[in-house]
């Protein structure tokens, strides 16, 4: 294995870490400014009041976007199979 295989490798990995998991951590970002903007303005401290909505928020874009981030991680897991010929050599 050369390092231009490893730096392709390497790359494709960090594209797709930052496929499969960058909406739902925009999600929980979005939403966890929203509820810190509200509590500003209201001068509620609650802990919990952060968390429950950042967690349901997440789960309900991850089975929204299951499909997808399942496609895009077989087509990674496919990707790298179906080049260890590649790599062998």
């Amino acid at each position: 294995m050369t390092v231009e295989l490893a730096k392709e490798i390497s790359a494709e990995v960090l594209k797709t870490i930052l496929l499969a998991s960058g909406p739902i951590l925009l999600i929980s970002l979005l939403v966890g400014l929203v509820i810190s903007i509200l509590q500003a303005v209201t001068q509620i401290q609650e802990f919990t009041l952060t968390f429950v909505p950042k967690i349901i928020a997440v789960f309900i874009f991850l089975f929204i976007f299951f499909p997808w981030i399942s496609t895009t991680l077989i087509n990674f897991t496919v990707n790298i199979i179906q080049k260890i010929p590649i790599y062998i050599r």
